[in-house]
């Protein structure tokens, strides 16, 4: 019985041994990398429901054409040691097996009812146009069919939505968020080059997602020793954003009821709502 056990034990080592990738002949780096990459989550703090006194869910948007956010939007191609947020969301999805999973219908459902299946999230990255035609060589003045790839790439995603909810913790006595859940956003363009609007793509559970942010390296203009994360610039609150909504009995949206700058006033206006529950807590 010890003969065997050690001839596993032997076998294993050899499996193991035979998976260590040998390292680049021309490294771009001059020391190996292992902070971020094997960087653990924080996880959360437990939390009870009689420990929320107060709770408020909001809806936000992430705009990165915004100079704060550029962080998460480049880079546009991929880099060794670097990735644009929706390359990283994307390489997840398509990974086997997926790592993080996407939901459907992210217009009208937001509550992570409906998984996509990997053939949904293979044909919404890859699409071919099937009406495409292009000259024949061999007959000149003609034209056939030639089905072309269309890939949904970074530069194509613009707007993040982000669903998170903001508490009152007695039992810290801090007030806290939490995300919940985060859909990137497409941008459509006519023919012309106008932009037209943006349509999101499908939403994903944002606690799903972390150990995958994890180890994901954004720029630090400051260091290039010391890279950021993309769990650091959410959990540090490192992005520009504003509130397109929040929870309300007729659960529409704010530009539903006010339209131009009255937008951007609205969305400040439950910011401070929610900072203001925060400062009434403590008398000075």
């Amino acid at each position: 019985m010890k003969k065997i056990l050690i001839a596993g034990l032997l076998l294993t080592g050899m499996a193991a041994e035979a998976q260590v990738v040998a390292p680049p002949t021309y490294p771009d780096q001059i020391y190996v990398k292992e902070n971020s990459r094997a960087r653990k989550l924080i996880p959360y703090t437990p939390l009870r429901e009689a420990d929320v006194m107060w709770s408020k869910r909001v809806w936000r948007t992430i705009d990165l054409r915004e100079k704060f956010n550029h962080p998460l939007y480049y880079p546009e191609t991929r880099i060794n040691d670097r990735r644009s947020l929706f390359d990283v969301l994307k390489d997840a999805m398509l990974a086997k097996p997926p790592k993080m999973t996407a939901f459907a219908n992210p217009a009208l459902d937001d509550e992570f009812k409906v998984p996509m299946t990997p053939s949904e999230i293979e044909a919404l990255f890859v699409q071919w146009d099937s009406t495409n035609q292009v000259e024949d060589p061999n007959n000149p003045g003609t034209f056939i069919l030639a089905p072309l790839k269309k890939e949904l790439n970074s530069p194509d995603v613009k707007q993040y939505w982000m669903k998170e909810d903001w508490f009152l913790d007695k039992q810290r006595s801090v007030l806290d968020v939490r995300i919940l859940g985060i859909c990137p956003l497409k941008e459509k363009v006519s023919e012309s080059g106008e932009v037209l609007g943006y349509s999101p793509l499908f939403w994903v559970y944002f606690p799903e997602a972390r150990p995958t942010f994890a180890n994901a390296e954004v720029y630090n203009p400051k260091s290039d020793s010391e890279r950021r994360t993309l769990e650091d610039i959410f959990w540090k609150r490192m992005f520009q954003s504003y509130v397109h909504k929040e929870t309300n009995v007729y659960d529409r949206y704010i530009n539903s009821y006010v339209t131009g700058l009255d937008i951007l006033l609205e969305s400040d206006r439950v910011k401070d709502d929610i900072f203001r529950m925060e400062h009434d807590l403590w008398h000075f």
